[in-house]
C-alpha cells in the first residue's frame, strides 16, 4: 500500500500559551498530578512576551511559597492552545531550584560629582523567607545607557528605552559605588544586586529599584594661579605694554582663559579678551602712561563653566625717564 503524506492545517493566528507549574518527584521526574496552571498568554498578546527568538514569562514566587532557605524544586511545562478542544502536547519539563535570596535593595541614592557618579544604598537586612540575612559577600552594580533623558525612574529596567544593555559595571564590598567611567550629558540607569551566603550557597538578589540620572557638567575649573604682570617699557613712539602670565590649569576639559582689567582694585573690571585664550599668557597693548591697572584671570571649561577670578595683580605704567 503506497505511503500517505498527512499535511496539517496552517495556523492562521498565534495560539495561546499555557504555563503549568508542578513539583518533581524524588527521582527527578515530574508529578503530573501536581501540575497547576500558572498563567495563560492570549495569542494576541504573545508578541509582548517575545525576547529575541523566544518567549519569556516571569513567574513570581511569593516569599511564603519558599518553604525552606535551603531551597526546593519546581517543574514547568508549556502547552499551546487554539481552542478549548485543541491543545498541544506538553513540552519537555524544565526543572528549576528555588532558593531564598537577599531582599531587593529598596532605594538607590545618586549624587553627581566632577569625578564620579556616586551611588549609595542601605544594606538589606533579610532574605526572601523573612529570616535575617547572613554574610553579604558583595554588591554588584549594573548600568545601562538610556536613549533619552527620562524624568522619572521606571519600576523595572526592562521597561526603559535602553540605548545599551544593562551590564555589570563593578562590584563593591560596601553599600556604595563610585562610577568614574561616566560621561556628562548621557543618561544612565543604575541597579544593584546583593550577593550573600545563604546556607553555604552564594545567591544573588533581584534588581533594586533603578535610579536614572543625566549628569550635567556644572563644575567650574580651578582658579588660575601664579598670575604675574610685567610692564614692558615703550621705546620712542612705541607705548608701553603689560605682559601677563600664569600657571597652566590641569583640567582635561579646559576651554581657555579670560582676562579682566580695571583701574580700581575693588572693581571686578571689564573683559579684555572677547575670545578665549588658549595659552596662559596675554599682552595688553592698550595701556596708557601714568595709570595703574588691575588684572584678574579666570579659567573656562568646554561646558562654559567659568572659575572664580584670580586675586588681582597690579601693573603701574610710569612716565618714562627724561
Amino acid at each position: 500500500m503506497p505511503g500517505r503524506t498527512i499535511h496539517g492545517d496552517r495556523i492562521t493566528e498565534p495560539p495561546a500559551i499555557e504555563i503549568y507549574r508542578g513539583i518533581p518527584k524524588a527521582d527527578g521526574s515530574i508529578d503530573a498530578k501536581s501540575l497547576r496552571p500558572v498563567y495563560m498568554i492570549p495569542g494576541a498578546l504573545v508578541s509582548k512576551y517575545r525576547v529575541k527568538d523566544g518567549i519569556e514569562f516571569v513567574d513570581p514566587i511569593a516569599p511564603e511559597q519558599v518553604r525552606a532557605p535551603s531551597g526546593w524544586s519546581l517543574a514547568y511545562v508549556v502547552r499551546t492552545r487554539l481552542s478549548k478542544k485543541r491543545a498541544s502536547a506538553d513540552s519537555n519539563a524544565a526543572m528549576v531550584r528555588v532558593v531564598a535570596v537577599p531582599e531587593k535593595i529598596a532605594e538607590l541614592r545618586v549624587e553627581v560629582t566632577q569625578e564620579a557618579v556616586v551611588v549609595n544604598w542601605v544594606a538589606p537586612a533579610r532574605i526572601s523567607t523573612g529570616d535575617a540575612i547572613g554574610a553579604i559577600s558583595e554588591y554588584r552594580v549594573y548600568r545601562a545607557e538610556l536613549a533619552s533623558a527620562q524624568q522619572a525612574a521606571t519600576k523595572e529596567p526592562d521597561q526603559a528605552n535602553l540605548k545599551s544593555p544593562l551590564t555589570l559595571l563593578g562590584v563593591s564590598p560596601t553599600p556604595g559605588y563610585h562610577d568614574s567611567a561616566f560621561e556628562f550629558g548621557k543618561t544612565y540607569l543604575y541597579t544593584v544586586r546583593t550577593v550573600a551566603e545563604v546556607n553555604g550557597q552564594s545567591v544573588e538578589s533581584g534588581d533594586s529599584l533603578p535610579a536614572i540620572v543625566t549628569p550635567q557638567d556644572t563644575f567650574p575649573p580651578q582658579v588660575p594661579s601664579g598670575v604675574v604682570a610685567a610692564v614692558v617699557p615703550g621705546a620712542g613712539p612705541t607705548p608701553p605694554e603689560v605682559d601677563l602670565s600664569w600657571a597652566i590649569n590641569a583640567e582635561a576639559d579646559l576651554g581657555g582663559y579670560r582676562v579682566y582689567r580695571s583701574e580700581q582694585e575693588s572693581d571686578p573690571g571689564q573683559l579684555s579678551t572677547p575670545e578665549l585664550l588658549l595659552s596662559p599668557a596675554y599682552r595688553d597693548t592698550s595701556v596708557q602712561t601714568g595709570y595703574r591697572y588691575w588684572y584678574r584671570v579666570t579659567a573656562v571649561d568646554r561646558a562654559g563653566n567659568e572659575s572664580v577670578p584670580s586675586p588681582p595683580v597690579a601693573a603701574d605704567i610710569t612716565q618714562p625717564s627724561p
